[in-house]
This record gives C-alpha cells, structure tokens and sequence, in this order.
C-alpha cells in the first residue's frame, strides 16, 4: 500500500525526484573520492615529506568537499520540496474523498478517525518521503560504493565486511518485523484517545451537569494509558535499534585495525590504505545505520498508508449521475415513491415502501415516534444517502440523476442539529448564498426571528460566532439555520425538527412568517411538537418506517389511532379539537 501511495502521487514530480537523485549521486560520489585521496596524501606526502603533495591535494579536497556541500544542499532542497508537496496532494485527496462521502460513510469511519487519517497519518509518509529524498537515495549508493572502494584498496581485509553487512540486515529485520503490528495498534489507540477527547470538549456541558468528570477522567486516563502502552513497547525496540547497530560498528572497526595492522606488518598494504578503508567501513556502516533509520520509519509509514488507502479506496453509496440533468421544468414539486433505506447489515430496514407527495404553495409535515424514520426520509431528498428501494423525484427527475450543484440549490434543508461554522454571523448565513447582501441577510433574519438577538450582538453580522456556535443558545443556532436556507432561497424547504428548541410564542411567529415567505415554494416539516405542524395542508404519519396515515389533522384524529396518540400525548382533547 506504501509504495502503491508514493507511486501514485509522485508521479507528476518526476523531474525534480530525477535531479534529487543526481545530486545525492555526485555528492555521494564526492564523499566516497576523499579517503582515496586522504590516503594518497599520508603515502606520498606525509611519509614521503613531500609538501607539494600535501597542498595540492589538500586543495583537491577542498574543491571536492565544497562540490559535495552544494549538491547536499540542492538535494535536501529538492527533497524537502517534494515531501511537502507529497503531503499536500495527499491530504487534499484525503480531504476530497471524504467530502464525497455520504452520511453512512462517514459514519462506518468515524470523525476522530479520519480527523487522524488526514493528519497524522498523512505526516507519517510525508516524513518517511523526505526521509527517503535525503538519507535512503545516497544510502545504497555509499554501501556498494563503499564495498567497491574497500575491494580496490585490499581484498584479503575487505572480507570483514562479508561479516558485517549481513549481521547488520538480519538484526535490523528482526526488530522491523516487530515493529509493524505495534505501530498499527498505536494509531488505532491514536484513533481512541482523539474519539474519547472529542466527545470530552463536545459534551462538556452534559458531563458537568450529571457530575461525571471523575468517569470521564478515568475513560480518557484508561485510552491514554493504552497508548502509551504500545508507545513504551516501540519506543523500547526503536532504543534498541541503534546499540545493536553500533555494537556491530565498534566490533567491526576493531577487527580491520587488527587485521589491518598486520597486513602492514607483512608489507601487504600501506598505513594510508588501511586510514582510507577504515573510512569507507565508516561510510558502509553509516549507509545502513541510515537504512536502519528508515526502516525504523517504515512500519509506522507503511500502516498509516494502509489507513489512507482505506479512505481513498472506500466509493460513495452516493454516487454523481453520468449524464446530469442540469435544468428542472417545474418548480419544487416533490415525490416519494416507495421509498426504502436500509444501512449495510441491519436486519432491519429503516424506512419501508414510503409514498409521499409534496407540491408548491403547501406544507407538508411529517410525524411519528422517535426512531420511526422521520430525518432519515428528509436525508433521501437532498442525497445525504440514496434510497435502497423506490424513488426520490424532484420536479419529475430522479434525484440520483439531477446534477449535485443544481440538487443544492434546489432544496434547502434545515437539519435536526443545526452547526455554525467558526466566523461571524454573515459568513455562516452567506453559506446559503455567497452573493448575497446585508440586507437580504437582515430579511432573512427578520423571517426567522433572529434580526432582534442579532442587533444585540457587538458587531451585528460581523459578530463573532464559534465553532459549532457554542457562544449562542439552541434556540438562537436554529434560528440563524433557518435564516441561512431562508438566504439560500430554495424551491423546496425541508425543515427537520427545527423548531424543537423554541418556544411556543417565537415558534408561532416563524412559522407565520415563514409562510409568507415561502408561499411559492414547497414546505416540508419534520416535527415532533403537534403544534408546529397542526395547521399543514397534508400530515404524514411514520411508524416504524412505514406511513400508517395522510390528511389534514381532523381527518387522522378522526381516523389515525398512532397520530391520535401522539397529540393526546401532549395535548388535552379539547385542545386537539
């Protein structure tokens, strides 16, 4: 998966990889040369007195070294270049992907875990990419380079390093292979402790109102312990990477001074060759220390490119049409037919053979118990996931097959859990229409009864809203919801609950606005409060994921046994009359 990620988005970066690998050749090149050299210098120069010697290759040194600094330097610029731009088109195929998503996908992955994904795991393979760009290009180079070298200088010597190389690969194989499953279960536990911090901040209000901090404290301290964990048993192979390596180095060097000295002793070779292998022995070693570095990097990078593809690999159950329908005839008439959801797995599905009809200038409103499939049937309309069984028509056209842009604009849709974006109040209303003007955002907010709350804020519009709106009430996040669809200006309005944290006075004069405003247009309203939809043109009433009724509220209170109870629930009978 590693290498299938990094070949497909480095592809369009392969000139600048090709001159990164040029350069780390000559500068490679350059450092294995100055021992050569080094050693002609002590043979004849130092031994043989002969100064001359001595500074014109020391001048040669010095231009080599100044030719190795530039290329090092070009190619850790190149290098480092091309990680970042690794990390930026991987992340924003990360990011495109899950935008693409529907609600099931998303929900199948979790927030916390493509928050990780996109972030962490991502950093991890851009840092094993620039890893790779500036240490593991020159490594091989300097290993085979350096054995070359060694077996031009003396054979008989260069038999040690048959000894170390292979040494060297096996321990750092058998720690590597230990790695891969620990790092894999440290970003899941990664996964856990951001899920668990996530829901802390988010549900801070509840989790001070029912007294649990000391639970909450305990739930975060068990994740944390666990990684740390698996943190602790990395953390004590990677330590013991590099005494295992340099263990290996030290014995090594120790046996060519050995075995050098007495190859000098014998005449075999000279006092500078035996300076020059060292240097390359050095040089080999400190290939694959560089090797060991990386494969350090590997297991982890390798796991989280596992978790990106995932992500990439993972298609949309809502997929855009072929052939988009880019123009609609009539205006926001809608239609159900038949229509079922079921998720993957359940052995239940949630909506079951629903029919409905919604047209321009009525309000339809649906409503039921909890759990009956009330927002999962207003889902269908605007595609947050396609229907399993049936239809959804917009105007006569298949949702599936209206294109996404045109779907948008067309219906609007308030949803049961209003979200503000981080920004001022004109920014999160403009969502609904970029183009829009202070003053169509002030109608709307007069529509939706959020034009008084709004004045009293420091800034009007501009003023400041937090993430999430957490700086303003419920009632005032659904207020500034509706007014940014009421922006929007759609031809079908799907209002989800909606109304729920409102009182009963402001929720009269919405609704009575509303319909001024909307008076053209196709109304959809999921409510659990009777009173917010007892005045509808048509009621359609849910039960468990099947309509069990449709009429005006006296033909089901006449009729309907499941609405009858429902409005009985909350109202006397004289009320419901």
């Amino acid at each position: 998966m590693l290498i299938r990620l990094l070949r497909t988005h480095l592809r369009p970066y392969k000139r600048p990889i090709a001159l990164l690998v040029l350069l780390q050749f000559l500068q490679t090149s350059a450092s294995l040369y100055l021992p050569t050299l080094n050693a002609d210098i002590i043979d004849d120069g130092v031994v043989q007195g002969d100064a001359g010697h001595i500074l014109s290759y020391g001048a040669l040194m010095l231009g080599i070294s100044l030719v190795q600094v530039v290329c090092n330097v070009g190619a850790v610029y190149y290098g480092a270049r091309t990680a970042a731009a690794l990390g930026r088109d991987v992340r924003a195929a990360v990011f495109d992907r899950v935008q693409s998503f529907s609600a099931r996908e998303v929900g199948h992955f979790g927030a916390p875990s493509l928050i990780t994904r996109t972030t962490n795991d991502v950093q991890q393979v851009q840092m094993l990419a620039l890893m790779t760009f500036t240490l593991m290009v020159s490594a091989p180079i300097m290993c085979v380079g350096g054995i070359v070298m060694a077996l031009g200088l003396d054979v008989p010597l260069s038999g040690v390093l048959v000894g170390v190389v292979p040494v060297l690969a096996i321990c750092v194989t058998l720690i590597v292979r230990r790695l891969r499953p620990l790092f894999r279960t440290m970003q899941e536990r990664l996964d856990t402790v951001n899920r668990v911090l996530r829901e802390q901040i988010t549900g801070n209000r509840v989790i001070r109102a029912f007294v649990r901090d000391e639970y909450e404290q305990g739930r975060f301290r068990k994740s944390n312990t666990e990684l740390t964990d698996v943190s602790l048993g990395t953390g004590n192979l990677l330590a013991l990477m590099f005494p295992v390596v340099m263990t290996v180095v030290n014995v090594s060097s120790i046996a060519v001074v050995w075995f050098g000295a007495h190859r000098i002793d014998s005449g075999g070779m000279q006092i500078g060759d035996l300076t020059a292998f060292l240097a390359y022995l050095m040089q080999i070693v400190m290939s694959v220390m560089m090797a060991t570095f990386m494969f350090m990097m590997v297991p982890r990078a390798e796991v989280c490119a596992e978790r990106i593809h995932e992500v990439l690999d993972t298609s949309s159950s809502v997929v855009p049409p072929v052939a988009p329908v880019t123009e609609l005839r009539r205006h926001g008439h809608l239609e159900i037919r038949g229509g079922g959801f079921r998720y993957p797995g359940a052995e239940e599905p949630v909506l079951r053979e629903v029919s409905l009809e919604a047209r321009p200038g009525e309000v339809t409103a649906v409503i039921g118990s909890t759990g009956s499939g009330k927002s999962t049937l207003l889902g269908l309309v605007p595609r947050l996931f396609d229907a399993t069984d049936g239809e959804v028509l917009v105007d006569g056209v298949p949702v599936a097959d209206v294109e996404p842009r045109l779907l948008a604009k067309t219906v609007g849709l308030v949803p049961q859990k209003p979200y503000l974006f981080a920004g001022t109040v004109a920014t999160n209303l403009r969502h609904g229409n970029p183009d829009a003007t202070d003053a169509e955002l002030w109608h709307a907010l007069e529509v939706a009864q959020g034009k008084d709350f709004v004045e009293r804020l420091e800034g009007g519009l501009d003023a400041p809203v937090a993430q999430g709106g957490t700086n303003v009430s419920g009632g005032q996040r659904q207020r500034l919801a509706i007014a940014r669809t009421l922006v929007q200006r759609p031809e079908i309005y799907l209002f989800d609950d909606s109304f729920s944290a409102l009182d009963y006075a402001t929720d009269a004069a919405l609704r009575a606005a509303l319909a001024r405003e909307t008076a053209e247009a196709t109304v959809v309203i999921v409510a659990q409060r009777v009173a917010t939809i007892r005045d509808a043109d048509r009621i359609v009433v849910l039960d468990e994921g099947r309509v069990v009724g449709t009429g005006r509220h006296h033909e089901l209170m006449a009729d309907n046994e499941t609405y009858r109870e429902i409005v009985l629930s909350q109202l006397t009978e004289a009320e419901a009359a």
